[in-house]
């Protein structure tokens, strides 16, 4: 396929909300022969850039899948580095995508992380809760069974039936619409605990591309991609026709 197929145009529909598994920053470093904390910066600095692209694009809302439960299982020495990225560099990245009137939300067990990276990130929620329209979910400490554990013993507490729009609203991503497009990378073909709920209907796209190599052309595709399918949700192609 030729590259000009891949261009953003008028005529592209841009997804509303794109969610990101940003994978394979330590295999990439590993490459490199560097070591996994440095493919985690470099994910980190990518992941800053494809944000500016998105919205820049028109989408309203981005949710990164940052770190899962599951990661928190991973050798302490690369936990640190992680948790140096949001030590050392987190709130000046995010000031810069902030700027634009960017609400950031972290979605996750927050609660599992050292106590200095809870304060980061309490502390650029407190900093944007006044923006509205555009969202950031960095999710962190997440894992999307937890989620719903979560949501279900919200609702028993509440002692109320839930329907699907008052259920949603109990997940931590209350305030954020359901995903349209969800990109992974790495070579990886799952989602692996990420918005299993909320993917209901989302379209999926998954690359070869190691994170720190998806650049801005590389969403481009994705999106133009994602332009091009019908979206049915359940109903005919002559229903969606007749719509139209």
């Amino acid at each position: 396929m030729g590259l000009g197929k891949n261009k953003i145009t008028g005529e592209t529909k841009i997804p509303r909300h794109i969610a990101i598994i940003m994978d394979g920053n330590g295999r990439w470093a590993k490459r490199r022969f560097m070591p996994r904390s440095y493919g985690h910066k470099q994910g980190m600095e990518r992941m800053i850039g494809l944000m500016e692209r998105a919205f820049a694009l028109g989408v309203d809302y981005i949710t990164v899948y940052a770190l899962s439960t599951e990661n928190l299982k991973r050798p302490q020495e690369e936990l640190e580095g992680l948790f140096n990225l949001f030590r050392n560099h987190f709130k000046e990245y995010m000031a810069r995508i902030c700027a634009r009137g960017v609400r950031l939300r972290a979605v996750g067990d927050v609660s599992l992380l050292p106590d200095d990276v809870q304060r980061i990130l309490r502390q650029s929620e407190e900093d944007t809760a006044h923006f509205e329209g555009k969202g950031i979910n960095v999710a962190v400490a997440y894992g999307s069974r937890n989620e719903i554990v979560h949501a279900v013993n919200a609702a028993v507490e509440k002692g109320e039936k839930v329907t699907e729009e008052s259920f949603s609203r109990l997940l931590y991503t209350a305030d954020s619409p359901d995903p349209d497009l969800i990109i992974r990378t790495g070579k990886e073909v799952r989602l692996s605990n990420f918005l299993l709920y909320q993917a209901a209907y989302a379209e999926l796209y998954f690359t070869d591309k190691m994170f720190p190599d998806f650049s801005d052309k590389e969403l481009d595709k994705a999106i133009v991609e994602f332009s091009r399918r019908t979206r049915r949700f359940g109903k005919t192609d002559e229903q969606i026709e007749k719509k139209k």
